[in-house]
């Protein structure tokens, strides 16, 4: 799991039908947990928005947050961060 801040969102009309109904954010993984990684796309499962900091779950924990098993997802917001020292 890394911690990440929203910066943007995509919109996408024609999808996989296990994607539809789902919300797209572009998510910049905080400095200390780039790992070579400049922004990544996840899909949103909690309502996350812009400028927020959020925990973003990566491979097949992605697909379980959501009850998403079959559908082609590699990373999901899972959590908003409230309060934490040490991110940036």
């Amino acid at each position: 799991m890394i911690a990440g801040k929203v910066v943007g969102s995509i919109v996408s009309t024609r999808k996989c039908e296990g994607l539809v109904g789902n919300k797209f954010l572009i998510v910049e993984p905080v400095e200390k947990m780039k790992n070579g990684v400049s922004q990544l796309i996840a899909i949103d499962y909690i309502g996350a928005g812009i400028g927020e900091y959020v925990l973003v779950a990566q491979g097949s924990a992605a697909r379980l947050g959501g009850d998403q098993e079959q559908a082609p997802v590699d990373a999901a917001v899972v959590g908003i961060v409230d309060d934490c020292s040490g991110l940036e």
